[in-house]
């Protein structure tokens, strides 16, 4: 999952998540609370109180009242932050925390809405206000007054709020939460590809230099002959005389050649001064061959340098010809380049300080491809032959062809090998020549400028340093990556050379000479950071009067450093901030970051942005390997310094996760003990969220060990095991916990000596206390380890017992809600099933034997059948009290291996297609396994058995109430499997049986049992209401449209034979937190973004929307509702509909298990697509949740499995972002309600009940089930409800009549706060409905047209209307709008308010020619803020709309 964080490293993960929260309104407290406020919200009725009134998201980050908050995401405030009990804030579970209200209801103790916009307007008459940040949608707040409120006040003076929840709107607490505590669900990060890796969207470049070539020797040949001027060049009086910073003619004379000789020997040694130099003055050639040979001899396959300075002999000729001399120096000797490349052969660089040294460049080339065409042909004719190598070479030339040297009498000589040697000295001088203003300040000052190159404190040696930075800067931007990595990260001498050929390029092309390179590098001369390298100098320069005076008089100076670092830094911090940065365009700064990481002054804010830069994603890294950063924060690694440890750990996170081959620059030098120390729990870090950086060290270290050996060994020598098994209990951070995981994961993998150690310290014992951890990832992380630990290679007694209990304490997550965990189960399952194959092969065979049985010899409702537990046999192999008989037990009985099976064959209907997926290789692979195996004729034969007991059941469905669920796991309603629902295997061996609706629940060998013994239909004393079951009983439709599969689900190839163990991509899956951006916003909340405007736009419509209904509650419970808005042909049944609170779309699900959504304004179809709930099951009920900003769908079937949809709009995107099974013990009765649920998206909780005992809350951020409440009625729930305010209450309504008022803040077994039920009016409860604003009425109707108002305070209802003397089929009450709706069996819709008093009485029909004026009615449904009634009859397929709103009725045909 994904996260913004405010502070530098990032954390969690799960992104989890990336965090959408609301804006905050600011709720004032004092003495303005007025008598307009209440009026308020008695003219709009109390507003939209709870979630579903409009709030839309804001920014992760906002300035709320001074303080900042947060983003949030799923629930949690970091992707990561868990908060106890299921995710709702129980810290709340005081009594102030009893009810939340809205800031617009009536006696807040807040301002107004309206006295605030007040204010607002009176700030924006005053002056441009600043940019708004996103707000909230007021949703709580009552509409603008645009009439005489006093008299609407006596109008409805008697409207209130029931059940004592004017205190909701009083309570700071609970208001507070409802502003700050807004979540998305279902958006996390696992919810895009259930937890599947996606392909990586780079391409890892090679950024170590695998070829490195280092310059080791060096030969100088100087040709000067001081004092004989080669006839060819013509010598201007006064010229250039300084070579080497040398004059020649200074006495004594005589010894000039060699002072020169020494002086460039010196300078080429601060360039690398670890070569080997050697001078050759004046050379014959002879010495030229002898040095040549020698020196590629000595250097081997090395490069070798010759620097070439040919000023006292003539030009190279047009044939690239150089000179020297005799043995007498009385002639100039040519040696040609041919001689000179096989003397020298490869790899050289060479420096032709000379005039028209392009002579040189231009036919170097020639001769070499000439060299390689003998060599080839010598190589074809001796098949022995060795080839000599004449590439690669690099060559540096002063001057173009038809180029002299300059002799300005001002500059040196040798002005091209004084910018190639000494670039500071040459950049003074050549600052001062060309500084256009008067100055007393000569070349010769300015070159003394005071200080050492290597010291960087001083000017020296600072403007050393920066002249790097520049000249790397200008290298990085001009160059291609690979070029610059080549020349300026290759080699010391190679990238000193180059980086200062720059500067002669400047420097030279003032003189009209153009110096050449091979390879070529583009003219930089006028690169717009020369301009700040003159800045630098001349600031330098400015304190040079100052700095000679504290030399030569001792004042006290102190010389001003450059601002340039800091400066450049600011830069790169601008970059970070900009749109630069997100189109990915590389920084021009990031040359010169490199550099500032060698000050200390810097270091630390240099390594934040370089943090921040890195966390942009793979690109930036790889921008950061390739400019050469590794070397830097490797040796970094041995720094102690305490302030660099979490910056260090998160760049060391982000290297990692991109380049997996660091691990063996780690194991180096011992740098992974940084990170192990960092890791261990006592070790506290300068930082508020030190555990994130431990969650960062465990990944560093977990990354370090994956298919690393060595990595594995030096870890396991350490204490990293037992640092990572004390996090598990780390309670603040599941990123911690899941990578302390995962570490453990890897440290295991393929090797035993880890796993030993992990026996001895109970490691499998603290995993096992993460299977209710809040966090999916940490509970899929858990599985993760454990199937790692499996598979010691010496399978001992000790080890089968520990793997067996392992496979035990983990069972129970087969029942998880995240697909991500149930496929880790999986994962687990066939490790486990290799590991003990043979074992599992008997399980198999004897679960064949049970199904035959079963289907043989069906249980009867004797209420023993339970007892059998796990298994199922024939009755004569049964005890007289239920239990199997000990003679008839199989050799798989209650044992692991049996359990593990039955887990694996109901994983395999799973509503999930990646788990269905994994589950059914698993089963094909075990049934090709026991086909082949000794007992593969048995099998074989067991399976033929079945398939035509199975065929022969199918035609007696009318007996599918008495099957078992222990076993089978089918619900009352479900027909036995056939082998196209299930779409289980792909051999097709044999229909399974296994609808999975149950599993068995093992927690030991010895105490295994179902889901407890079904009821006897004596002890319900009433019936099911035949309506009940008239889709599931009908010619219902299923699989009429696609099924929306999950984001990245790829169909298995059925042609491929099946192989375990199935391999996890979860670790994959979980390292790409760490290549993704985390500490930018995400784009929904970057202003300016397309998405943050979409949001703004919702925001103003959702706005809108509440502004335009809410004065209109007087006005619809006065007038009649018979104005037909549309018809909609929805093409099949419509059984459910629900309304978007504020998009125009109607979701109608039809009598089987298809689900269309409409665009109800324009009667367009949007999408249309099967749920894929199994034949004789059917759609329960659908809900939006996140309906403010973007919505999902949550749907709910009759056979226990919840559903979510995204993109549920669009045919082309819909995709299934989760599913699982809610109610794993469906009851058999003769009732049947199915499964019935409602959504809080105040809490972000399912609640889910139905033919079971209790009514099960899920918290849709963990997806876990965080309660178990006891329904305390022998009866089935048929309607849930709940306060959409604060989610601590909810109300069932259930089949005998009752209604129950539950608080989920007491204990489960206490939490039934108040029950009404009529001894004398035992009917079904068709409806409870508690409106989520306007009064907050809480409705009940009841199947014999009964209809009571109830407030929870009170014993009995306030009010109670027979609506209809007709059976009532549905009903429907407005969330906002003081009316409700029933359906009859006789075709009619009525409408009252609630008073109770009639407004319409409406008889849907579809036209004048196609009317079934008697059939029930099947649907009714209100939009949730609009004054519009959709309704639908059986046998009809259209959707009736009507609408209370004196408006011309829209023609929609």
């Amino acid at each position: 999952m994904t996260v913004a964080s405010t502070h530098t490293p990032p954390p969690p993960a799960h992104a989890q998540a990336r965090a959408d929260s609301s804006s905050l309104p600011s709720f004032q407290s004092g003495a303005q609370q007025t008598s307009q406020a209440l009026r308020h919200e008695k003219q709009g009725g109390q507003r939209a109180a709870i979630y579903g009134s409009g709030r839309t998201m804001a920014p992760n980050m906002l300035e709320l009242n001074g303080h900042r908050t947060a983003p949030t995401a799923n629930g949690e405030t970091s992707r990561f932050r868990s908060v106890p009990n299921g995710g709702i804030d129980y810290e709340a579970s005081s009594n102030e925390d009893e009810d939340r209200r809205p800031s617009s209801a009536p006696d807040q103790g807040d301002q107004s809405a309206s006295a605030q916009a007040r204010d607002r307007n009176r700030i924006d008459k005053s002056g441009r206000p600043s940019k708004p940040l996103l707000h909230r949608s007021k949703s709580e707040f009552g509409p603008r007054p645009t009439e005489d409120t006093e008299h609407i006040e006596e109008v409805i003076s008697e409207w209130g709020t029931r059940h004592g929840f004017e205190d909701h709107y009083q309570s700071e607490h609970i208001i507070s939460q409802l502003a700050n505590n807004w979540y998305m669900y279902f958006t996390d990060k696992r919810h895009e590809t259930t937890g599947k890796p996606k392909p990586p969207q780079y391409e890892l470049q090679d950024w170590r230099q695998r070829d490195r070539l280092k310059t080791v020797s060096a030969a100088l040949a100087v040709c000067l002959n001081i004092g004989v001027e080669p006839p060819d060049q013509l010598k201007t009086n006064p010229g250039a005389k300084l070579e080497a910073w040398t004059d020649p003619t200074v006495p004594p004379v005589q010894k000039a050649l060699e002072n020169i000789g020494k002086a460039l020997q010196a300078q080429y040694e601060t360039l690398a001064i670890r070569a080997r130099y050697k001078q050759y003055l004046d050379p014959s050639v002879e010495e030229t061959k002898k040095f040549c040979i020698s020196l590629r001899r000595n250097a081997k396959d090395e490069r070798v340098l010759l620097h070439y300075n040919g000023h006292g002999v003539p030009k190279p000729t047009s044939s690239g010809e150089i000179w020297v001399f005799n043995k007498n120096y009385t002639q100039y000797i040519p040696v040609s380049l041919y001689d000179l490349q096989h003397w020298l052969q490869a790899p050289t660089i060479c420096v032709w300080d000379c005039s028209e040294a392009g002579n040189i460049l231009n036919n170097y080339h020639r001769f070499v491809e000439k060299h390689e065409e003998e060599e080839d042909k010598a190589a074809e004719e001796n098949s022995g032959y060795e080839k000599t190598s004449f590439r690669p070479y690099i060559h540096l030339a002063a001057c173009a062809v038809k180029e002299n040297l300059p002799t300005n009498p001002l500059l040196p000589a040798d002005l091209f090998t004084s910018c190639l040697t000494t670039p500071i000295e040459m950049a003074l001088w050549f600052f001062v020549l060309q500084n256009p203003l008067k100055t007393n300040l000569t070349p010769e000052r300015a070159k003394k400028l005071p200080g050492r190159l290597q010291e960087r404190r001083t000017p020296l040696g600072e403007l050393n340093w920066i002249f790097t930075a520049i000249t790397d800067s200008i290298a990085w931007t001009s160059l291609p990556r690979d070029v610059f990595r080549k020349f300026f990260r290759q080699d010391l001498m190679v990238a000193a050379l180059f980086r200062n050929f720059l500067l002669a390029q400047r420097v030279m092309m003032v003189y009209g000479c153009h110096p050449q390179s091979y390879p070529a590098l583009p003219d930089t001369h006028q690169h717009p950071l020369w301009e700040t390298w003159d800045l630098a100098v001349d600031m330098a320069l400015a304190q040079l009067p100052m700095l000679e005076r504290k030399e030569n008089e001792s004042i006290e100076y102190e010389y001003q450093n450059s601002t340039f670092f800091t400066e450049q830094l600011t830069a790169f911090e601008v970059y970070l901030t900009r749109g630069d940065a997100l189109a990915q365009r590389p920084p021009d700064q990031l040359p010169v970051v490199l550099q500032v990481l060698l000050s200390q002054q810097h270091r630390v804010r240099a390594l934040i942005l370089l943090g921040r830069f890195l966390d942009l994603g793979p690109w930036s890294v790889q921008l950061a390997l390739s400019i050469g950063i590794f070397p830097y924060v490797l040796k970094l690694l041995q720094s102690a310094a305490v302030e660099l440890k979490p910056v260090m750990v998160f760049i060391w996170a982000r290297l990692i996760a991109v380049d997996i081959s660091c691990q063996t620059d780690l194991i180096k030098d011992s740098g992974y003990s940084y990170f192990a120390q960092i890791l261990k729990p006592s070790e506290v870090l300068p930082v508020v969220d030190g555990d994130e950086h431990k969650a960062m060290c465990a990944f560093i270290l977990s990354m370090l060990c994956k298919d690393y050996k060595n990595g594995q060994m030096v870890c396991n020598q350490t204490d990293i095991m037992t640092y990572c098994l004390e996090h598990l209990q780390n309670e603040g951070n599941p990123l911690l916990r899941q990578w302390a995981c995962l570490c453990l994961s890897q440290l295991w993998q393929g090797l035993p000596e880890a796993k030993w150690r992990g026996i001895r310290e109970n490691a499998y014992m603290k995993l096992a206390l993460l299977r209710k951890d809040p966090c999916s990832e940490v509970r899929a992380a858990m599985i993760h380890a454990m199937t790692t630990f499996l598979g010691i290679p010496d399978l001992t007694e000790e080890v089968a017992r520990i793997e067996e209990s392992v496979a035990w304490t983990i069972l129970e997550m087969g029942n998880d809600g995240s697909p991500v965990v149930r496929k880790e189960f999986l994962v687990f399952l066939s490790h486990f099933v290799v590991r003990f194959e043979n074992k599992f092969l008997v399980a198999a065979y004897d679960h064949l034997v049970e199904e035959k049985d079963y289907l043989m010899f069906p249980p009867q409702d004797d209420g023993h059948d339970h007892k059998m537990g796990l298994h199922y046999v024939r009755p004569d192999s049964r005890n007289q009290d239920g239990t199997i008989k000990s003679t008839a037990y199989g050799l798989s009985h209650n044992t692991v291996f049996m359990a593990c099976w039955k887990h694996v064959l109901i994983l395999s209907v799973d509503p999930h297609p990646e788990v269905q997926d994994f589950a059914a290789t698993i089963v094909d692979y075990m049934h090709n396994a026991l086909i082949n195996s000794s007992v593969g004729a048995p099998a074989q034969g067991l399976m033929a058995e079945i398939q035509k007991y199975a065929q022969k059941a199918a035609s007696h469905q009318a007996t599918s109430s008495s099957q078992r669920i222990g076993l089978m796991g089918a619900t009352s309603t479900a027909p036995p499997p056939s082998p196209g629902l299930l779409r289980r295997t792909a051999s097709l061996l044999f229909p399974s049986l296994i609808s999975g609706e149950e599993k068995p629940r093992p927690t030991t060998p010895s105490s295994i049992s179902g889901g407890g013994p079904p009821r006897s239909p004596s002890s319900i004393q009433f019936s099911a209401p035949p309506e009940q079951n008239d889709f599931v009983n009908g010619h219902a439709t299923y699989n009429a449209a696609p099924e929306p599969l999950s984001g990245a689900f790829e169909t298995r190839d059925l042609s491929e034979e099946p192989s375990l163990p199935l391999s996890s991509g979860f670790l994959d899956w979980a390292i790409e937190y760490f290549r993704e951006p985390q500490m930018k916003p995400s784009e929904a909340d970057e202003p300016g973004s397309t998405e943050y405007n979409e949001r703004l736009w919702r925001r103003s419509r959702n706005e809108t929307i509440l502004r335009e209904t809410q004065p209109m509650k007087q006005f619809a419970g006065s007038h009649r509702w018979n104005n037909q808005l549309g018809i909609v042909n929805n093409g099949a049944q419509p059984a459910k509909m629900t309304f978007h609170q504020f998009e125009d779309h109607l979701a109608v699900s039809d009598d089987g298990n298809t689900v269309n959504v409409w665009d109800w304004k324009k009667q367009g179809r949007l999408s249309r697509f099967s749920n894929g709930n199994p034949s004789g099951s059917k759609i329960s009920d659908m809900k939006f949740i996140n309906e403010d900003d973007q919505a999902i769908l949550l749907t709910g079937s009759s056979d226990g499995v919840m559903r979510v949809y995204r993109n549920y709009d669009s045919d082309q995107n819909i995709q299934l972002a989760s599913a699982w099974r809610a109610l794993t013990h469906m009851i058999p009765s003769n009732v049947n309600s199915g499964m019935v649920f409602d959504w809080q998206q105040v809490t972000g909780r399912v609640l889910v009940a139905g033919d079971v005992r209790v009514i099960r809350v899920w918290y849709a951020a963990h997806e876990t089930c965080v309660m178990d409440i006891p329904a305390r009625s022998g009866s089935c729930v048929t309607s849930l409800t709940s306060d959409q305010m604060t989610g601590n209450l909810f109300v069932a309504g259930f089949g005998d009549g009752a209604v129950r008022v539950f608080d989920t803040r007491c204990r489960p077994q206490e939490s039934m706060i108040r029950k009404w039920k009529d001894e004398n009016d035992r009917q079904w409860i068709k409806s409870v409905h508690m409106q989520r604003g306007g009064q907050r009425e809480l409705l009940s109707a009841s199947r014999n047209g009964k209809v009571k108002v109830w407030d929870i305070r009170m014993d009995k209802p306030l009010h109670s209307f027979q609506v209809t003397r007709d059976t009532l089929r549905t009903a429907s009450t407005h969330e906002h709008l003081p009316v409700f709706a029933v359906g009859t069996s006789a075709h009619e819709v009525k409408v009252f308010n609630l008073d109770g008093r009639p407004l319409s009485r409406l008889e849907p029909y579809s036209s004048f020619l196609h009317q079934n004026r008697g059939s029930p009615i099947s649907a009714t449904a209100f939009h949730p803020h609009r004054p519009l009634l959709g309704c639908a009859s059986q046998g009809d397929h259209h959707i009736n709309l009507f609408t209370c709103e004196q408006a011309e009725p829209l023609h929609l045909g």
